[in-house]
């Protein structure tokens, strides 16, 4: 095996780069989508997938005997996935559901956010050292930044997490 450095070589481990970035940013994008239940756009995005990864792979098959066309193939892969990752993130499509812990600020934590139009539950609780408000908020995954500061202004010591949800039915979302 010997390695072509042509421009054509070179091109084609271009393209092959290219059409894999696109394959796997959309199949990631695609696995999203499936999990959050929008079968339209994730058989949309399986459909163009498919025909762009046929593409990528009869072009690095055609090309066996340059390794660079599997670089480029194995390089779009990863790329792929950190550029769907990233696209994803952009979009912020889907739901959220924050629990955040209060030692000292929950009311004032929950007022703020009750202020700018989202839903909240207060739960007492015992923490490690003692008494603690949860307060239990579901968001559309853009405003996520928002509502953290909101949460930051009247708490900055508050423990945050986050877990994607699905809603099911009723409640209340802020849009």
């Amino acid at each position: 095996m010997h390695f072509d450095f042509s421009a054509q070589a070179f091109l084609i481990m271009l393209g092959i780069f290219a059409l894999r970035v696109c394959d796997m940013s959309l199949d990631t994008i695609r696995v999203l989508f499936v999990v959050r239940g929008r079968k339209k756009l994730a058989w949309m995005l399986g459909f163009m997938q498919s025909l762009i990864f046929v593409v990528a792979i009869s072009t690095v098959l055609s090309n066996l005997k340059n390794p660079l066309s599997v670089i480029g193939y194995a390089g779009g892969f990863a790329t792929g996935n950190v550029v769907g990752m990233f696209i994803e993130e952009r979009l912020a499509i889907g739901h959220i559901h924050l629990t955040i812990v209060s030692p000292s600020r929950g009311a004032a934590v929950a007022e703020i956010l009750r202020k700018n139009g989202y839903a909240v539950t207060e739960v007492s609780g015992r923490g490690m050292t003692g008494t603690v408000t949860l307060l239990h908020v579901d968001v559309v995954r853009r405003k996520l930044d928002e509502v953290e500061t909101l949460i930051l202004e009247a708490d900055h010591e508050a423990f945050v997490t986050a877990e994607d949800v699905r809603p099911i039915r009723r409640g209340f979302w802020r849009a």
